[in-house]
């Protein structure tokens, strides 16, 4: 505000010229300062002012405080050139836009500072006022410009140049407006810098300046109020004590002028003040939990003056106030009384609804809704408030048991009103649809991932109400029928979810529709259409290979294996196209093959599927088929393992013909596992393939069918294969000797016995199973009872070779007697066999070979104790001994029946039990004796014994 310039007295202006009252240094420090003010006055308003005005005024106005005493025309002189300097820069702050700069508040305060330099000029009246008025309104710029030490220091110039004079005898208005502006200006400074302490006591004091006047009582009752305010707003208990003490000055002020000032039009404004300050006092005591006192304002600012207060945040503090009490049904009616009042902004009353629902909780939200649906016939309700309330009855976080329930129920109804979704459908609301779907869509999520399906279902086709039907809404539309179809899975309505996930499909024909349709059908257990759905999987556009990896989880999942089989099959006719794949063949073979083991029944599929396995590795290589290596190392050596283990299992179950089958394949894997070199795994090669030709075996004789000779011949050269790996160093015998003893011993074995079978049968192959015998008598691995059985396999049967079961027999005699313990119930058993196939092994009887077989008996039982060798087979030696004296007796053959009958007595004495058979025997020998003596020759046999 410009000030207008001083019009002195003609007396003055005749005294007022400066060159000739003056003499040259005033002068020239005059001209100086009035040649600056010029300069400023000159100075175009749109540029910007630069530093150089204030130093220019500065250093002159420095010089003049020095010459004193200044005659009084230069001191009138200079106060005019103070208002100049004023006025400029009035001007060019009104005519600039922008905030008041630095560079003006230092010229303004140089104005002040030239007035109080010359404060005690004669000539005009009240010039202390008039430079405090510049003073204030300087600090007044510098408080703008958030320069409060600045601004302090003008306020203090200001109050000091107006402290000695005496307040009472101040009758101009606009100077006892000053004094009460100033000390309010300097509080509110103070109050900036945290001096708080001394701006209350600046208020305090402005006490004193009040005058009775309408306006200072507004005034410092408003600062008080704007304190108090400010402490409230920082929600401590301390602060919100001493807001309610200075809340509390400002009522009484109130109340004092409005018993001071009798003016009906003065009152106005501090009745209105008076109010404002209650509702605050009201609120402070709700921020300190003082609810009994927020309703004791509430009920005096009801019934204060004819009409009462009616602004809106009474009914949000009474209704706080009784939920604070914990009355709900009192804060209901206020909430409800709200509804009626139309002059409540939409902002209040959303609060207020907000505040009752959070004290409330679920048991506030059928509350809640009455009121909204209310305000929603009344008044015109926005979408955003709408959205607030939502939020607010859904909450941040699910509640538990009833009380979400009750939340989901309130929500639902309100959603689905027609009010509500017309207020959303309405032109420019789409981005508050937005907000109110994904609202909605949020929750709905929240309680599907709790498993709360039916929530779930019911929020989501709410959240579907705030989709419009136009075609750019197509997918997200499908998107929601997608996620209802989920959730009637969860609950198992199948039917439902088929529906929804049809009208998905309509909308958008995508691969996770046609995922969905599959998983429906997987549930109903309908594989053949399942098995459908998955096979048109890759016609989709947006097909990728996982979702048949999906589909063949799914499957297991539900225990569907023809289901998952198929869709892992699926999956490998991707390998065989040669499409890029994620993850190697060799793991797809594993799933299925793991999966087709988990039920019985199942071991030929497993089968193909190795096979397959083996076919497909041997086409792209082991590399790309199983991986490099130990990725590729640990996947071969699970496909060999496993065709081992199913080869060990069905043998165990008897199916010999898939136990062969197996092995083979085991035994051609094995070779693979050490990339194509059978060297560290051909022990498993030929174990696999011993164990495989021994299945050939065991199925004929499980049959009981007869091999042909193509059979025989393919199994002989299979075991050929695992008799090269066993000689393979043949030159060397101790090395020879090292890899057979690497082989278990009971697979060497089963693969003599098998080899010895196959050739048995053969016409041409005795020499080869002699053989193969001798270098298994031979070999370290070698055990007596193996030979045993070897022996007695050759012995017996039409395809029996006496040869080789001598040689069998003999070998394990020789090894059982070499025992430091030897077991004579099986060296009884060999010296039997032996016996018997010295009978028929030259086709006549040898008897000199058959008895010395019965005298190496007879040596072997000397000296054993009682019951060592078995009694029944030292028995059968002693009889069949004695009776083999019967036939040479009879054709004459004198000797050779003594000989007989001589060692059936000689077996018999080493046989407990049999003294009765020994006294006939020796009875009948002597006899027998006497007669050869007497040439008394008796032609008739010796009685045999039984």
């Amino acid at each position: 505000m410009r000030i207008a310039e001083i019009s002195p007295t003609p007396e003055q202006r005749r005294s007022s010229t400066v060159t000739v009252d003056t003499d040259s240094d005033q002068s020239a420090v005059l001209s100086k300062i009035e040649t600056a003010i010029k300069s400023l006055e000159r100075h175009p308003p749109a540029h910007p002012l630069p530093d150089s005005y204030a130093s220019e005024i500065q250093l002159p106005l420095a010089q003049l405080t020095q010459l004193v005493p200044l005659p009084n025309s230069a001191k009138l002189f200079v106060w005019k050139l103070s208002y100049r300097l004023w006025n400029v820069c009035v001007d060019l702050s009104n005519a600039s836009s922008q905030k008041i700069s630095e560079e003006l508040a230092k010229l303004r305060q140089l104005a002040a500072e030239m007035l109080l330099a010359t404060a005690d000029v004669a000539g005009i009246p009240s010039p202390a006022f008039k430079a405090a008025l510049f003073f204030y309104k300087t600090g007044l710029v510098w408080f703008d410009l958030r320069k409060f030490d600045f601004a302090n220091n003008c306020f203090e110039k200001a109050t000091d140049l107006v402290s000695n004079i005496e307040i009472n005898s101040v009758s101009d208005y606009d100077e006892r407006k000053l004094l009460l502006d100033l000390n309010l200006a300097r509080s509110r400074a103070s109050w900036e810098v945290s001096d708080r302490n001394l701006a209350i006591a600046l208020l305090n004091r402005s006490k004193n300046v009040l005058f009775g006047v309408s306006r200072n009582y507004n005034a410092l009752a408003h600062q008080y109020l704007s304190f108090g305010k400010t402490l409230l707003s920082t929600s401590e208990v301390s602060t919100v004590n001493e807001a309610l003490k200075l809340m509390n000055d400002a009522l009484e002020l109130c109340e004092k002028g409005l018993r001071v000032v009798k003016r009906t039009e003065d009152t106005l404004s501090l009745k209105e003040l008076r109010l404002k300050t209650l509702r605050f006092i009201s609120a402070a005591h709700l921020q300190n939990d003082e609810f009994e006192s927020v309703l004791k304002c509430v009920k005096v600012l009801r019934e204060v003056g004819s009409a009462g207060d009616n602004h809106p945040s009474l009914s949000v503090l009474a209704m706080k106030a009784w939920l604070g009490l914990g009355r709900f049904s009192d804060a209901e009616k206020e909430l409800k009384g709200m509804v009626l009042n139309k002059g409540i902004p939409e902002c209040v009353w959303v609060s207020a609804v907000e505040s009752y629902f959070l004290a409330a909780g679920a048991a506030g939200a059928e509350t809640v809704k009455a009121v909204f649906l209310g305000l929603l016939g009344r008044c015109h309700v926005s979408a955003g408030a709408a959205i607030r309330v939502i939020n607010r009855v859904v909450g941040n976080g699910l509640s538990n048991g009833e009380g979400m329930k009750v939340r989901a129920k309130v929500v639902g109804e309100l959603v689905s009103d027609e009010r509500m979704i017309a207020l959303f459908d309405r032109e420019g609301a789409a981005k508050e649809r937005t907000t109110m779907h994904a609202l909605l869509w949020n929750c709905a999520t929240e309680h599907f991932r709790s498993k709360d399906y039916v929530l779930s279902a019911e929020m989501f086709e709410k959240s579907m109400l705030y989709v419009p039907h136009g075609i750019e809404n197509r997918n997200l539309r499908a998107k929601g029928y997608r996620v209802l179809c989920l959730c009637y899975l969860g609950l198992l309505q199948l039917d439902r979810a088929q529906e929804y996930i049809d009208e998905a499909g309509k909308l958008e024909p995508n691969i996770t529709s046609s995922f969905l349709k599959f998983k429906i059908l997987l549930q109903k257990k309908d594989h053949s259409s399942a098995i459908a759905q998955m096979q048109a999987m890759p016609s989709c556009l947006d097909f990728t290979t996982e979702f048949i990896s999906l589909s063949a989880h799914e499957a297991v999942a539900c225990h569907s294996i023809p289901v998952a089989v198929a869709s892992l099959s699926q999956l490998l006719n991707f390998y065989s196209s040669g499409k890029a794949m994620p993850i190697n063949e060799a793991v797809v073979f594993r799933t299925m093959i793991t999966i087709l083991s988990q039920e019985p029944g199942n071991d030929t599929d497993v089968l193909k599927h190795m096979k397959r396995a083996h076919v497909r590795q041997s086409e792209v290589g082991a590399d790309i088929f199983f991986g490099k290596c130990e990725v590729g190392r640990r996947e071969k050596n699970w496909l060999a393992a496993n065709a081992w283990n199913f080869g060990v299992r069905t043998g165990q179950e008897k199916n010999y013909e898939l136990s062969s089958e197996f092995f083979k394949l085991a035994s051609e894997l094995y070779k693979i596992v050490g990339d194509g070199d059978t060297e560290g795994n051909e022990e498993m090669v030929c174990k696999s393939i011993i164990l495989a030709v021994s299945a050939i075996i065991a199925e004929e004789k499980h049959q009981k069918g007869t091999l042909q000779e193509p059979e025989i011949r393919q199994a002989i050269e299979l075991l050929g294969r695992a008799g090269k790996i066993l000689t393979s160093s043949s030159s060397s015998i101790k090395k020879n000797e090292d890899q057979i003893a690497a082989i278990e011993p009971h697979f060497f074995f089963v693969y003599t016995w098998s080899a010895s079978d196959l050739y048995s049968r053969l016409s041409d192959a005795g020499s080869q199973q002699l053989q193969l015998v001798k270098n298994f008598a031979s070999s370290k691995c070698c055990n007596p009872k193996h030979l045993v059985q070897i022996g007695l396999e050759a012995s017996q049967g039409p395809r029996s070779n006496p040869e080789v079961a001598a040689l069998a027999l003999n070998s394990s005699l020789a090894a059982l007697l070499a025992s430091p313990s030897p077991d004579y119930q099986t060296v009884a058993l060999v010296l039997r066999n032996l016996i018997t196939v010295g009978s028929i092994q030259k086709g006549e009887p040898d008897d000199e070979s058959i008895m010395e077989r019965y005298k190496q008996a007879y040596r072997i039982m000397v000296g054993l104790k009682e019951g060592s060798y078995p009694s029944e087979e030292a028995k059968w030696l002693a009889m069949t001994a004695w009776n083999r004296a019967a036939l040479p007796a009879k054709v004459g053959q004198v000797e050779m029946a003594k000989k007989w009958m001589s060692m059936g007595l000689e077996l018999g004495v080493k046989v407990p039990g049999m003294e009765m058979y020994r006294s006939c025997m020796e009875e009948y020998l002597g006899g027998y004796e006497k007669k050869l003596k007497g040439q008394e020759h008796d032609q008739s046999r010796a009685p045999a014994l039984s």
